[in-house]
């Protein structure tokens, strides 16, 4: 009875799957849950997937992928890539799928596929393609990748342990480097022909999640503040020294306002080479050495320094001072019910409700920068406004009077990051060489590059990291993994797999291959490609010792057949990875996935049996 529930509650998962009616995570979940209600699986064994090691390695991947297109490292790498190809659409298709292999040989392909993720990404929207059309072949080439090492991918290891586990001598590290190689050009072959016919290209699929860009220079530009920013230097017998902003009044008297202050290292720490800013207050203290950053008009300026004994210095190439790891600028539109509509500036006490400057009003296309205290806010205005980061994204959840145009967030972790790509690529040089020697556990060695990335400032603070998740991948594959778990205690796979080989055994070595190769190919897009290994590799070595045949190439065919991931997206966690970033549908999957199946079926049932004779 459970055995025939199993199959049911596969079969409906598929299906729908296949439909698309619901979200793959939320489906995934439904069947884990079927699993538990019908006591196939006990409530340990059905939540093991959201503990298992791939699942915490694919969400750790997602925190150093961010860091790595935080720091703007993506970006370059695909600006190198976009140099080698030139601009031939082509030869980057081609380069890009040969680079990821060679990655892919020397690391775990979902590795491979969530550190190069957000750099095709960003070559796609450089050259104004859909980044569809490059992370399905993305995925594909990261499963063939995993046949180049032993290491590449578990199922080579598992091969390799059933081998030993029986007596034989285990794989070595470049044995089965000649099937992954012309699995690799097989593949790049085919998709290079099928790339214009089944690969979608649809712009609408995908879309940045940059936000509205608010550079510093733009902005600048836009309310025309060239030349009504400045910098002021404090001199030790200015006026001005020791005291509060708030007893100078400078917006009433000058008409100009103090947007943050430079200093030297607190006291204490002036042994430290050290600057450190703050957003100007009512409460803020004037020391000497500090650095005004102001905004008004030059004769204003020039009134103020004369009268306070302070030097005035023009912005220049300054702009990119309005932004920095802890300091931002953001547009905020007033809500058709906003309280402030009607009230002047000075009244609403902006500064001391949001602890935010407002630097400037656009009304229509109209910027007002001078007397802003006086000006009562109408419906359509647009405030630019600067403080820190934080205070910012508080504003951002405030929708009863505000909106906050854009992505605070997105532009902080940008402002924190720059600047930080060669230390990024460190970080992630440094966890592949900690997978490539096996120092520690795949696992740890990304949660390792993960950490690194958030404490030095690759990625702004732990929040940071944990937005640029995609939770519906990783609760996809997590909720996915027990399936396996139940084929294996019902009995299903192994009833199936003793099948094949009683009705083919009378073709021979062969014929069983075939059979265990379809067998596998077939289970292996539905449960993870580590799980159908482990199922499968005792049958086929128990097969082929029964036949007294090599049992090499039985291995090196589950092996090969475990990573032919190509016909669902709960194939492999690489799919799973780029379902979602690439905009794609079950239906994707299956029309480019199937027909490849077939011709690597046909590829490889050459290429096994002349490699390593039965």
């Amino acid at each position: 009875m459970e055995l025939t529930l199993t199959f049911v509650i596969l079969a409906v998962t598929i299906v729908l799957f296949m439909t698309n009616r619901l979200r793959g995570d939320l489906v995934a979940v439904m069947a884990l849950l079927a699993f538990v209600v019908l006591e196939i699986l006990t409530p340990a064994e059905a939540l093991a997937g959201f503990s298992n090691s791939v699942v915490i390695m694919i969400a750790a991947l997602f925190v150093v992928g961010a860091g790595i297109l935080r720091t703007g490292l993506a970006g370059m790498a695909g600006n190198l890539l976009l140099k080698w190809s030139g601009d031939n659409e082509l030869r980057l298709f081609i380069l890009l799928l040969i680079i990821v292999a060679t990655v892919g040989a020397f690391m775990s392909n979902t590795g491979t596929v969530a550190l190069m993720l957000p750099i095709v990404v960003s070559i796609a929207i450089s050259i104004k393609v859909s980044p569809s059309k490059f992370l399905l072949p993305l995925s594909y080439i990261a499963s063939m990748s995993g046949l180049m090492t032993l290491i590449a991918s578990p199922t080579n290891l598992i091969a390799s342990q059933t081998l030993v586990d029986h007596g034989f001598e285990k794989l070595g590290f470049f044995t089965i480097t000649p099937i992954g190689i012309i699995a690799t050009i097989t593949v790049i072959t085919y998709l290079v022909l099928v790339r214009n016919i089944l690969l979608p290209n649809d712009k609408k699929r995908t879309q940045s999640s940059a936000g509205y860009k608010l550079a510093p220079k733009k902005i600048v530009q836009e309310y025309n503040l060239q030349d009504k920013l400045f910098r002021v230097v404090v001199a030790e017998d200015s006026l001005i020294v020791n005291e509060k902003l708030a007893d100078l009044k400078l917006p009433a008297n000058y008409q100009i306002y103090i947007m943050k202050i430079k200093r030297g290292a607190a006291d204490g720490m002036n042994f430290l080479p050290m600057t450190y800013q703050e957003i100007a207050g009512p409460t803020s203290v004037i020391h000497s050495g500090d650095e005004l950053y102001m905004q008004g008009m030059a004769e204003d300026i020039e009134r103020f320094a004369t009268e306070y004994g302070v030097q005035v210095q023009p912005f220049e190439d300054d702009a990119e001072e309005l932004v920095s790891k802890t300091i931002g600028v953001a547009e905020v539109l007033l809500t058709p019910q906003s309280r402030l509509i009607g009230e002047t500036v000075s009244k609403i006490g902006f500064r001391e409700k949001y602890n935010l400057n407002i630097l400037g009003i656009n009304r229509k296309g109209d910027y007002i920068l001078k007397s802003m205290a006086a000006q009562k806010l109408r419906f359509g205005d647009a405030i630019l406004v600067q403080g820190k980061w934080d205070e910012i994204e508080l504003l951002s959840r405030e929708t009863q009077d505000v909106v906050v145009v854009g992505q605070p967030r997105e532009h902080a972790g940008v402002a924190a990051a720059n600047g930080k790509a060669p230390l990024a690529g460190i970080i992630m040089a440094f966890m592949i060489a900690l997978m490539v020697f096996e120092v520690f556990d795949a696992v740890i060695a990304v949660l390792i590059g993960a950490v690194l990335m958030i404490i030095t400032g690759c990625l702004r603070n732990m929040d940071d990291a944990y937005s640029k998740m995609n939770f519906e991948s990783i609760v996809l594959v997590a909720a996915m993994l027990p399936m396996a778990t139940a084929l294996e205690k019902t009995g299903g796979m192994t009833i199936l797999a003793d099948g094949i080989i009683s009705v083919l055994g009378d073709y021979g070595p062969y014929g069983v291959l075939m059979g265990v190769y379809l067998l596998t190919v077939v289970f292996g897009q539905f449960v993870s490609n580590t799980a159908t290994a482990v199922l499968f590799s005792p049958i086929a070595i128990t097969a082929a010792l029964a036949m007294d045949v090599n049992p090499y190439t039985f291995m090196i065919a589950v092996a090969t057949a475990a990573s032919m991931a190509f016909a669902t997206p709960i194939a492999s966690p690489t799919n799973s990875l780029v379902l979602t970033a690439g905009g794609y549908k079950f239906m994707d999957f299956v029309k480019i996935g199937v027909p490849l199946q077939v011709v690597m079926f046909i590829v490889m049932m050459i290429a096994v049996p002349l490699l390593f004779p039965f």
